[in-house]
């Protein structure tokens, strides 16, 4: 198998090659770490890869699920894998290692996936763009020194340039959206608690992140989604599930649903015209399949919203940092930790409880106004990032006069406007790559629906992926032309 071929599969394209015997789940393996050879160079989205997962690889260890033998990287982020390195894109956790693994990973495994690496991320996933003095800025495969997004950049670039055809991604304000709208793929964000990352972890970050992958077609994420959405032992809590596969769910029609088209400015970020268009003639797209279209606007308490996040998300960051340190025989400070995140560091020392819940308190009220919007609507259509890639350098870590004690907020906000309102929700939400800009680059689309309505957005993805086709798009950064 050469390397155009290998890059034009999806995963269950290649996992149907595996089942009927035309190649082995090792020679994907030795294929997908030759991708990664001729690519990474260039868009530098791996940062690792396993000797005993490729020419080690013991194909009686692979689960028998629908992606068996499918090369997967991981994103170095949550200590997933027991044993394996976990650095966080952070120099303070340098050749730290997994103390236990966890369901998601069990979970991948039983789908047959081959995890065969680690894909960047910047340090500790706190950046809307994977750039990071550790490893270093990851480009979107559509043009070299532009963001690839973040958190989830590295595998959504590994996935978009053809060196795997799907990658693990987490999620805590945009982090799996983001990359899938700057590098041109597929990204949904699943709903709170439908994928499990105990048993140490009930819920990460306070029930705002979630686990999922990075892909580039809407069959793989439907089929990953029945993967992946198994209720664990003791999970806090468990929320329902259709009667029916999302795998089978995406080949059917929709119901005809109320769709909310909205541009207004959350957090005060203009929207780029291009940006705007895509998502009207998507709007259009929707309109001319049955569905109600038409403008509206949503409410989630403009930047001071966006501000105490900061005391939510980082409440007792330095306690967790100061025990990544002690594992790794590090300690906190300007030689190991990026300005941005050190002055984060230096701010959680000062979040008191009373601090805290008032931040939950803003997150309460935030997430009512923003789910009256869903006493309107079925489904929120608006762009998944405000802009598209733009050149590196303009929401990393290390980005001078920006710190937790000014304005922090300004490297969230234009990336994060429309997609942190469904991390304050919990709800799903999906995006797609729908148009290309004038400038070269992919322009996202999102989809979002209520609590539990995954298979809803699968069913409008997949009617969207045959009415508005990107398959048939390959960036200049891909596998097929930089191989030789």
């Amino acid at each position: 198998m050469n390397l155009a071929e290998y890059a034009a599969y999806d995963a269950l394209g290649l996992a149907e090659l595996v089942a009927k015997k035309h190649v082995t789940p090792k020679e994907l393996a030795l294929t997908a770490a030759r991708a990664i050879e001729a690519v990474n160079p260039t868009v530098n989205a791996v940062v690792e890869t396993y000797a005993d997962r490729i020419e080690g690889l013991d194909e009686k260890g692979l689960g028998n699920g629908p992606f068996r033998g499918v090369p997967l990287l991981i994103k170095d982020v949550f200590g997933h894998e027991k044993g394996r390195k976990i650095e966080f894109g952070s120099r303070l956790c340098k050749g730290m290692t997994v103390e236990a693994g966890t369901y998601l990973v069990d979970m991948l495994k039983a789908a047959g996936v081959n995890i065969m690496g680690r894909s960047a991320a910047p340090e500790y996933s706190m950046s809307a763009t994977t750039e990071s003095v550790m490893f270093g800025n990851t480009s979107t495969p559509w043009k070299k020194g532009y963001s690839a997004g973040g958190s989830s950049g590295g595998a959504q670039a590994a996935v978009t340039s053809g060196m795997v055809p799907i990658a693990h991604g987490s999620d805590i304000g945009g982090s799996i959206r983001i990359p899938a709208s700057l590098c041109g793929g597929v990204g949904l964000k699943p709903s709170r608690g439908r994928v499990s990352i105990g048993p140490v972890v009930d819920e990460g970050g306070f029930g705002f992140s979630m686990n999922f992958v990075q892909a580039k077609t809407v069959r793989d994420v439907a089929a990953m989604m029945d993967c992946l959405s198994i209720p664990q032992p003791g999970d806090p809590f468990i929320i329902p599930k259709p009667p029916e596969s999302y795998a089978s769910l995406a080949n059917k029609k929709a119901p005809k649903l109320r769709i909310g088209m909205v541009l207004n400015e959350l957090v005060g970020a203009k929207v780029d015209p291009e940006v705007a268009l895509a998502v009207e003639a998507t709007g259009k797209a929707l309109a001319a399949m049955g569905h109600e279209v038409e403008p509206a606007s949503a409410d989630m308490g403009g930047e001071a919203t966006l501000k105490a996040m900061e005391d939510l998300f980082f409440f007792a960051f330095d306690s967790r940092l100061d025990g990544y340190a002690r594992r790794a025989g590090t300690k906190p400070g300007p030689d190991t930790l990026e300005p941005v995140i050190l002055s984060l560091y230096e701010h959680a020392k000062e979040i008191t409880p009373a601090r805290f819940m008032a931040a939950w308190s803003t997150a309460n009220v935030a997430r009512r106004k923003l789910g009256a919007f869903y006493t309107r609507y079925d489904i929120w259509l608006s762009p998944t990032t405000a802009r598209p890639s733009e050149p590196w350098g303009n929401y990393h870590l290390s980005k001078k006069g920006v710190g937790a004690s000014n304005n922090a907020q300004e490297l969230f906000k234009i990336p994060c406007q429309y997609t942190i309102p469904h991390n304050i929700m919990g709800t799903p939400a999906m995006s797609l790559p729908l148009a290309m800009h004038s400038t070269g680059v992919p322009i996202g689309v999102q989809l979002a629906g209520r609590p539990a309505d995954e298979h809803l957005l699968i069913q409008l993805a997949k009617a969207l992926e045959e009415a508005m086709p990107w398959r048939d798009r390959v960036p200049p950064l891909h596998v097929s032309k930089m191989s030789g």
